[in-house]
């Protein structure tokens, strides 16, 4: 099957990362290339493109489709979380941008033998990167009751988790649940059938959920933004662009924090702990797609852009002073 993915705020990410010509780009969800491509076509000779990607799909389609840009484009089948390492690992030790587009590919979803659509019956994997041992398999048969209670709620803010843990637990005890469409059958016992009946598919918050926990997304997620960040330069950028709300609430409180790490009391005068701001946050509100987009591609209706910009030392520093200055200012 081809690889096809439709980028989402395609337009809006590649505007807000300002692409220099002869600037080093990451893009760390590499994908089908959508995102890449736009990027390599505003870059001269000078410039360079990094594309990062853990499907071994991926990276093959991405390279066909950067393939009159390879000069100038070097792609690496690896996780994000990993991007120092191999930034390192190409002699690269800032960038001007970085972009991540997260979630599950149209490819993916649709690729039934990936296991990660609920609309066809196919193997439990769910895997990202098949190099993992971790499957969606592993996950249903093999966690506790309340471990699958635990991902199927805070993963799926699904209001049925327990109900739907208890339920595959006594499925799985007279046969281990092998396909997606044996879970999907667990999954609708559980749901009310009134339930069922609205709001979509009845499957669709737990696939999310056991998806999530085996790629460990939201993990990585938060313990790599930072490191993103600081392998910025000086008014870098990183573009996140996220498709539920718990990747949304993670980007928005990281970008927070780096702006704003202060943890002295409000009633300081002046900040004693030390902590320089890393940089600006460029989106007070996530960016959304147009009503165009929204109309051209349904995947595109959840998606939200969020956008940092990065400060060197002294600009830090400068940000801090003024920060400090307003504090006192409005002090009576």
């Amino acid at each position: 099957m081809e690889f096809k993915h439709k980028s989402v705020l395609l337009t809006e990410s590649i505007e807000e990362l300002r692409i220099r010509p002869d600037g080093i780009y990451v893009d760390g969800t590499l994908g089908g290339g959508g995102h890449s491509l736009e990027i390599c076509k505003r870059l001269t000779d000078g410039g360079r493109l990094i594309g990062i990607d853990q499907d071994a799909d991926a990276i093959e389609a991405a390279t066909r489709r950067l393939d009159e840009f390879r000069d100038r484009v070097t792609i690496v089948r690896s996780n994000y979380c990993d991007m120092r390492a191999v930034l390192s690992g190409l002699g690269v030790s800032s960038v001007d941008g970085v972009i991540l587009d997260l979630g599950v590919s149209s490819y993916q979803l649709d690729t039934a033998e990936r296991g990660f659509t609920y609309r066809e019956d196919a193997p439990l994997d769910m895997r990202m990167d098949q190099r993992q041992s971790l499957t969606a398999m592993d996950v249903v048969n093999e966690y506790s009751e309340m471990e699958l209670y635990r991902v199927i709620r805070d993963y799926g803010e699904e209001k049925f988790a327990k109900n739907i843990a208890r339920h595959i637990v006594i499925a799985r005890s007279e046969k281990k649940l092998e396909t997606t469409g044996e879970l999907i059958h667990v999954i609708k016992a559980a749901i009310p059938m009134k339930v069922r009946a609205v709001g979509g598919h009845p499957a669709k918050r737990t696939f999310q959920a056991i998806r999530i926990e085996v790629n460990q997304e939201l993990t990585v997620l938060e313990n790599s933004l930072e490191d993103m960040v600081d392998l910025l330069s000086d008014g870098g950028r990183i573009c996140v662009i996220t498709f539920h709300s718990l990747e949304d609430r993670i980007v928005k409180n990281k970008f927070r924090e780096m702006e704003n790490p202060c943890t002295c009391p409000k009633e300081f005068p002046v900040c004693v702990c030390g902590k320089i701001p890393k940089g600006t946050v460029i989106t007070r509100k996530p960016i959304l797609p147009s009503e165009e987009e929204l109309l051209e591609n349904k995947r595109s209706k959840s998606a939200k852009l969020r956008v940092f910009e990065s400060r060197d030392s002294y600009g830090r520093i400068r940000v801090r002073q003024e920060s400090f200055r307003e504090k006192k200012d409005r002090k009576p």
